[in-house]
């Protein structure tokens, strides 16, 4: 009697589990399906519902009809390991390539098989269950294809679809360590050169009583508050196509932040000292110094989105794994990491400048002095965002001579090193102002033009390189340079004004002789994402781009070209090969 009595509570019990646990019917916790993309391959999936998942072994995906129609390779999600079963915990989606024979042609009816199981993470198993659809695929272009095998699957990835494949594949460890070697790779790149004398110049500001470690502990939280903000705009780009540093290039964002890096200079030529009022720094922290770790902090925090707004490989392919698998925890990870990378070089930077310091003096003064010009610089190195180059050039020269007379140019006594920086710099900057005034201005080759044949060629070169790009800012634009200009090969250029690398890529790369005579035999299109206003955004977005530099290839049959993408920089030996 007291087993019937047990076994009848069990019951109870377990009814009563199962109706608070309100489980979904199998239609409402797996949603399969199946469809043809514009490449021909078919796409297959299964939606599946909250805290439900799927077993691997029991998905089987097959091809009914037509029988000389195979599967040749199938491109699968990673699995993970759920209670020592190999699971899906996230909506699966398999991509299909497929291989015929020649006796396939046109429009055909292909029937494909979807088998799955899973359970609920509350307990519940659903029975095995078993879907069919029937789709239309076009057998021409595919037949073509497979009479050589040369497969779809076995075309080249681009570097960032390399990366995103890199973070689905391997251990959680490995990710992190990846990411930070490209961290380090990219920390030698000019989107991280602006920070340096931003670091060295708030550790310098310290003055006084600045130790190693204090140095060290301010670098520090300079590089993690940067490694926050690039990490926060890297999810929302991936997971909402938000690209927040390109939000914060508009001009008056751009000259507001100039604005506080000449305060900051000014303040290095000892015009003022800047810090918080006494009153509030004791409300703050008692005999602390944490209001300086503050300001340091916010500074790191802004130089990431808008003194080094760069996209690279290693960044795009975080952007693009989140933006595939909505994963915004293990890509921001990485993009974390990533940073930390990056901020290394600045983390020595800083502790040196702590370390190395002079004592108050007169050293101390040409310290003081050294970078205030630097803050300077950037300034102006931000401004070349929203300013004609003349302008730029013509600051950089001013700078630069200001700077020369302040050391003390012609002066015969001093160390020959600092004299003989003094006359070059002196020398450079009298370049460049010479530049301006003959209406050439160059920063790389001020007096370029001077060269015989120079001034002539260069006016009908500039004009040849502005008529060769068509520019574009909304995809209907591009849709139709695309339409009128089908039977060619296209070289369609993501840039943008405010992008550091975008410029690097147009002087050092584009300007490449070699480069140049390659790309006469492309037609040259520039999506502008200047404005990042909704049309640049919907053009970026259908092109998969997160920000630019981005080069895509388009082929003469209107085919872009994946595997030959570029994300970033890359010197002209590398865009030699890709053209």
């Amino acid at each position: 009697m007291k087993i019937l009595k047990r076994i009848v509570l069990l019951f109870l019990v377990t009814l009563f589990t199962l109706e608070a646990a309100e489980f979904l019917m199998p239609d409402q916790a797996f949603k399969p399906y199946a469809k043809v993309n514009e490449k021909g391959e078919i796409v297959a999936g299964i939606t599946i519902a909250p805290e439900i998942y799927l077993y691997k072994k029991s998905l089987k995906i097959t091809l009914l009809e037509p029988k000389d129609l195979k599967i040749a390779t199938m491109d699968a999600p990673k699995a993970v390991d759920h209670m020592g079963d190999a699971v899906y915990l996230k909506s699966p989606e398999f991509v299909l390539h497929l291989k015929s024979n020649e006796k396939l042609s046109g429009m055909q009816d292909v029937k494909l098989k979807i088998a799955y199981q899973g359970c609920s993470e509350q307990g519940l198993c659903y029975e095995p269950t078993e879907k069919i659809f029937t789709l239309q695929l076009d057998a021409d272009g595919l037949s073509s294809a497979k009479k050589k095998e040369e497969l779809v699957s076995t075309e080249q990835k681009s570097k960032s679809d390399l990366i995103a494949d890199t973070i689905r594949s391997s251990s959680f460890f490995v990710i992190l360590i990846t990411f930070f070697v490209f961290g380090l790779l990219l920390s030698l790149t000019p989107c991280v050169f602006p920070m340096i004398p931003i670091i060295s110049g708030l550790i310098i500001s310290q003055g006084e009583g600045l130790t190693t470690k204090k140095a060290f502990l301010l670098s520090l939280v300079y590089v993690l508050a940067m490694a926050v903000a690039y990490t926060i705009a890297g999810v929302l780009a991936g997971l909402f196509g938000a690209n927040l540093q390109a939000a914060l290039q508009t001009p008056w964002v751009v000259y507001s932040f100039a604005a506080i890096f000449v305060f900051l200079a000014l303040s290095m030529f000892g015009y003022y000292e800047l810090k918080l009022p006494d009153a509030l720094v004791s409300r703050v922290s008692q005999n602390s110094n944490r209001s300086g770790f503050v300001g340091v902090a916010i500074m790191g925090f802004l130089s990431a989105l808008i003194v080094g707004p760069c996209v690279a490989a290693p960044l795009a392919g975080a952007l693009v794994y989140i933006g595939q698998t909505g994963d915004a925890l293990l890509g921001g990870a990485a993009l974390f990491v990533m940073s930390l990378g990056m901020g290394v070089p600045l983390i020595v930077v800083g502790v040196s400048a702590g370390k190395f310091m002079p004592k108050p003096g007169a050293w101390m003064t040409l310290v003081n002095a050294v970078f205030g010009v630097l803050m300077l610089g950037v300034a102006v190195w931000m401004l070349e965002k929203v300013l004609p180059i003349s302008v730029i050039t013509f600051m950089y020269s001013v700078l630069g001579i200001g700077f020369a007379l302040f050391l003390g140019i012609g002066e015969k006594e001093g160390h020959i090193l600092k004299r003989t920086v003094t006359l070059f710099l002196f020398l450079y900057s009298l370049a460049l102002f010479i530049s301006v005034m003959a209406g050439k201005p160059s920063i790389t080759q001020p007096l370029g033009f001077l060269a015989a044949g120079k001034m002539l060629s260069s006016n009908s070169n500039a004009a040849s390189k502005e008529l060769d790009f068509m520019r574009v800012t909304s995809l209907d634009e591009l849709n139709a340079l695309l339409k009128k200009n089908r039977g060619k090969k296209v070289l369609l250029d993501f840039s943008a004004a405010w992008c550091t690398a975008c410029k690097e890529l147009e002087e050092v790369t584009f300007s490449d002789p070699s480069v140049k005579e390659k790309m006469s035999k492309f037609v040259l299109i520039r999506a502008d994402l200047t404005a990042n206003g909704s049309q640049e955004k919907a053009l970026a977005k259908a092109y998969g781009v997160f920000g630019p530099p981005v080069i895509i290839f388009i082929d003469k049959d209107g085919k872009v070209l994946h595997s030959k993408t570029i994300v970033g920089f890359v010197e002209p030996n590398e865009f030699l090969k890709a053209l």
